[in-house]
């Protein structure tokens, strides 16, 4: 295994399910898969014992749900990208897996390619949504937005915002416009209680939405 590899765990209650998503992970050349388990009480062990990458979960697991896990790692404020990858794309899931803190959110129907690209992603601070969840979440977004206006951004947070589109970091996005980690991540709280969301993945597809930030900038 090559040190500067993706490390992945790999959590999903179904054998063959985990064995082919593994065998295509690995086969990309640039990913390991270290660790797999098939509730998630393991998951949220083996992701504390290893602290990889970037976690693969599915929703529906043994014990604990991926959103659950989902819901521990970000409590626990570890370094881990959160990649959820299931075959409901309902909309309670949907925005309850964002709610929790996931990075992407992509369906087993979607090609071997379209996974490992979204493990990267999710690995380079990217968010990676399944192009019929954006769109399902665009339409929330949009219905929600109208039912709660959003107040105006500064042209300070209009550019943090614009980096986040673009997958920057915190850290980043500081460096990107001369100001303190500090005074980003203040940005970024300002930016999410002014659109009424909770994530940075909802606060992009807030301001596609809006007209604010165009879908190109989100993916450069």
């Amino acid at each position: 295994m090559a040190s500067d590899n993706i490390r992945v765990i790999l959590a999903d209650d179904h054998a063959v399910v985990r064995k082919g998503i593994r065998d295509f992970l690995m086969e990309s050349g640039d990913i390991d898969v270290i660790a797999e388990v098939s509730d998630g009480d393991e998951a949220i062990a083996l992701i504390d014992q290893h602290r990889p990458d970037v976690a693969v979960l599915d929703i529906q697991m043994p014990k604990r749900s991926g959103i659950d896990v989902c819901r521990h790692i970000r409590a626990q404020q570890w370094p881990v990208g959160i990649l959820i990858l299931t075959a409901y794309d309902d909309d309670p899931y949907v925005l309850a897996v964002l709610q929790a803190g996931a990075n992407g959110y992509v369906l087993k129907t979607a090609d071997a390619d379209e996974i490992v690209q979204a493990v990267r992603d999710v690995h380079e601070g990217k968010s990676a949504l399944d192009p019929k969840i954006a769109r399902k979440l665009m339409t929330q977004l949009s219905h929600h937005a109208a039912a709660q206006p959003v107040e105006s951004l500064t042209a300070r947070e209009m550019d943090v915002l614009r980096l986040a589109a673009r997958g920057y970091t915190n850290k980043a996005i500081a460096a990107q416009l001369n100001i303190s980690d500090r005074t980003a991540q203040g940005h970024l709280a300002n930016i999410f209680d002014k659109l009424h969301v909770a994530t940075r993945t909802e606060a992009v597809m807030r301001a596609v939405s809006l007209g604010w930030v165009s879908p190109e900038e989100t993916m450069e």
